[in-house]
């Protein structure tokens, strides 16, 4: 199934790699222009000469902004209105994991956690709110975690800023709607990053393979389907949520875990 996004919008941002870039991808084959920012500068000219390699670089807008930082925020909403002149979907998707247990996080850690998990979305959502108002199809999809839901005690800090994040994530929904700007949450398992690639190539044991490493992480993790999933796979259900394909869906979330969720709803 095709779905046509000409001349519609998607800005994304934590875009330059991960489930980012793939959601970036996909929007460009469904002839959509798209937007993404990051921190690192090098990277994200490295994927926009990647993306227009393939697709139009009139559709691809890459800029660099920390989305803590609300002047480079707002210019970031600048640049994509100068651009592309509107805007039609949202996907906040900055954020990663912390290792850490409640003795082990610092109060720093914490501020820090709970900062880069709520104004990540609060910050890109206030900003580009008046261009998602002008759209007929209007949605912010955010990618949260499993952990909402699920918490792990060597991830403390992360599962309770990710819990509040999902409350939030449900508010927007509600107070949204008579705008007509949808809002719903991936929540995401044991899905391939470079935060897992960091992790695997800090290994003093070389002899181990990638696809060894992944493998027994997700059987450690006991994911049912028995391996980590695919940035393309978190990027699909984030791309149904956004488009019109869910145009009757706002406050949800879509598991994107292998069966790895142990509650129930």
């Amino acid at each position: 199934m095709h779905v046509d996004l000409s001349n519609k919008t998607a800005v994304i941002t934590g875009g330059s790699s991960g489930i980012g870039l793939a959601a970036a991808e996909l929007f460009l084959e469904a002839d959509a222009n798209v937007a993404i920012c990051g921190r690192d500068t090098t990277k994200l000219d490295e994927v926009k000469n990647k993306l227009v390699g393939v697709h139009d670089e009139k559709r691809i807008l890459s800029c660099s902004c920390d989305v803590l930082n609300r002047d480079e925020v707002e210019d970031f909403v600048s640049e994509v209105g100068k651009k592309f002149g509107g805007v039609d979907m949202l996907i906040n998707n900055a954020g990663q994991a912390r290792v850490s247990t409640f003795s082990s996080t610092t109060e720093e850690d914490w501020r820090e956690e709970l900062e880069l998990k709520f104004f990540s979305i609060i910050h890109c959502s206030k900003a580009f709110l008046q261009l998602l108002e002008k759209s007929t199809i209007g949605s912010i999809v955010c990618t949260g975690s499993l952990l909402a839901k699920q918490p792990e005690p060597h991830l403390l800090a992360t599962s309770a800023a990710r819990a509040g994040q999902l409350s939030l994530v449900h508010g927007m929904a509600k107070e949204l709607a008579d705008k007509n700007i949808r809002v719903n949450t991936v929540l995401v398992g044991q899905v391939e990053s470079d935060q897992w690639r960091k992790r695997f190539e800090a290994l003093e044991d070389k002899q181990i393979s990638w696809e060894k490493y992944k493998s027994d992480i997700a059987v450690k993790a006991g994911v049912p389907l028995g391996r980590m999933g695919t940035p393309r796979e978190a990027a699909t259900a984030i791309f149904f949520l956004a488009t019109p394909m869910s145009s009757f869906t706002t406050g949800s979330t879509i598991d994107v875990s292998g069966g790895l969720a142990r509650h129930v709803g």
